[in-house]
């Protein structure tokens, strides 16, 4: 479903270069609560299970344990796919930010707009891998803030080799259009020496006057 969504934001000829999400210290964070709450529960309904003046009941106690446990688990998957489904992403067009499991965010900020890229990673994040990443840019949004991403420095330089590739298409692109005002006035000059009409002149002036 993610990929469907995120396959319907990109653009023509737009692909994705690098995906990431946070570093799964975010995850195991999340969920550590619900991952205790489940333990305990389950251990307590096992002693209270097993205590003799409590058989009789045991159905009842079952049920009651496993009605508690619930709730853990439904809160859990929901850390889970919270996590699962923010995502950082760069294309060869543009940065962006996903978050959101139904009501969906979007956040991205074009290439050509990236004017620098601030890293910060502390010394657990170095060791474990993770880091925070500021974007600022020429747009309205100034900072794109990306915190506790997993694997920063991949991220960067993925994101500043996209930038100068994009940037390197531009200038091709530019170098390749054809000097159109030097076109129209060697047009002309055919045109005084009667080599073309002027009807033609005028149709050829008006095909390259079209793609400026």
């Amino acid at each position: 479903m993610e990929n469907t969504y995120l396959d319907s934001l990109l653009g023509e000829r737009e692909k994705v270069l690098y995906l990431s999400r946070h570093h799964w210290f975010i995850l195991a964070r999340s969920i550590l609560f619900e991952i205790s709450m489940i333990i305990i529960i389950f251990v307590i309904t096992v002693i209270v299970g097993l205590t003799p003046t409590v058989a009789p009941f045991l159905p009842i106690v079952l049920l009651i344990g496993i009605l508690l446990i619930i709730f853990p688990i439904v809160t859990g998957t929901r850390d889970i796919l919270i996590w699962a489904n923010h995502q950082f992403i760069i294309t060869n067009r543009r940065v962006m930010q996903i978050n959101g499991i139904i009501n969906k965010n979007v956040i991205d900020s074009s290439l050509e707009k990236v004017n620098d890229v601030k890293m910060v990673q502390s010394f657990f994040g170095r060791i474990f891998g993770y880091g925070d990443i500021d974007i600022l840019t020429a747009s309205e949004l100034g900072v794109n803030k990306f915190r506790q991403i997993d694997n920063p420095i991949q991220f960067k330089s993925a994101m500043i080799n996209a930038k100068a590739d994009l940037e390197s298409v531009q200038a091709v692109v530019v170098e390749s259009q054809p000097n159109i005002p030097s076109l129209i006035a060697q047009l002309a000059e055919l045109r005084r020496q009667e080599v073309i009409t002027e009807e033609e002149y005028q149709a050829k002036k008006a095909n390259l006057l079209s793609k400026l």
